[in-house]
């Protein structure tokens, strides 16, 4: 009797493990697995679940920030984000191909107008995610004679017939180029570099109170830090506002719906961009300044978090 009945418990233990290993056991392989129940899993709760997403950016001040800000969103979501920084050309080419997933780097209409035109029905235009952007011929304040870019030509002396732009290719750049055409600029040229090196010789010009002319546009940190205008465009060479637009690669929103849905949601003002660049430019690391701005603006980060399921 005692024998059977130790056979007996000792079988119903069998039994209970194995039901609750079968309980346990269930999963789901979609971007957030749920239970049966509708409640998340513990090892299944995080939305992107590893998944990798690569973001392509220009390598323009405003562009680190707004790249590693969504990057942060994403990364905090689950997701394994890659940023890659790119030229223009190759940075639209990367999301029309389906290299790279996604890009919030589009300056629209005029900045990235040709490479818009060239690759827009390769890939999913998802609308400004900020607005009120511009570009054009920059001086300090203190160039006070100068307000219009017909008005170059009087400082060709002090200029050395010279503005100093960014990387070449850009399209800030090759609107100063058409500018010296409109504006029967002869003998100017465009000196072609980085946005940091612009940006240095702008500082040391304007420590110096010497004249300099660069090419500019907002949002960027150097009109928080220095006393900068535009100077008039009246051939609208530069266009008038632009704004900046989230482009994605073809097959994201089927792939990785939550993502699709952060950067379709993302939008922010210039003031919130020039606050991540402005540390950036302190010497921040970029994902170090990003991470601080995303845990200080929670109430922003979930709006472009809303919905994710």
């Amino acid at each position: 009797m005692v024998k059977n009945k130790w056979r007996i418990l000792g079988f119903a233990s069998m039994l209970a493990l194995v039901l609750i290993l079968a309980a346990c056991g269930g999963s789901d392989d979609s971007e957030n697995s749920n239970s049966s129940d509708g409640s998340e899993n513990e090892e299944t709760a995080t939305v992107g679940d590893g998944k990798e997403i690569e973001l392509v950016y220009v390598n323009w001040d405003s562009e680190i920030a707004s790249t590693h800000v969504v990057g942060k969103v994403l990364e905090d979501l689950g997701y394994d984000v890659k940023l890659t920084s790119l030229d223009n050309a190759a940075m639209w080419e990367a999301i029309a191909n389906e290299e790279a997933d996604g890009m919030v780097a589009a300056w629209l209409p005029v900045t990235h107008g040709d490479l818009y035109e060239a690759n827009k029905d390769s890939l999913v235009d998802l609308g400004e995610n900020l607005s009120g952007a511009k570009t054009g011929l920059v001086v300090p304040s203190y160039m006070e004679d100068i307000n219009t870019i017909g008005d170059l030509q009087d400082y060709a002396d002090e200029l050395g017939q010279k503005i100093t732009g960014i990387d070449a290719g850009s399209g800030v750049v090759q609107s100063a180029e058409q500018a010296l055409e409109d504006y029967n600029l002869e003998g100017w040229e465009v000196q072609t570099s980085t946005g940091g090196a612009m940006t240095t010789a702008l500082g040391e010009a304007i420590n110096s109170e010497e004249p300099i002319v660069v090419t500019g546009w907002t949002p960027h940190w150097k009109f928080a830090d220095y006393d900068l205008k535009y100077l008039e465009d009246p051939e609208e060479t530069f266009g008038g506002e632009e704004y900046i637009a989230t482009m994605v690669r073809q097959g994201l929103e089927e792939d990785l719906p939550n993502a699709y849905k952060v950067l379709d949601q993302f939008n922010w003002t210039t003031e919130e961009m020039e606050t991540v660049m402005l540390e950036i430019s302190n010497g921040a690391d970029p994902e170090e300044a990003a991470a601080a701005w995303v845990e200080e603006n929670q109430e922003l980060v979930s709006e472009w978090t809303e919905g994710i399921e």
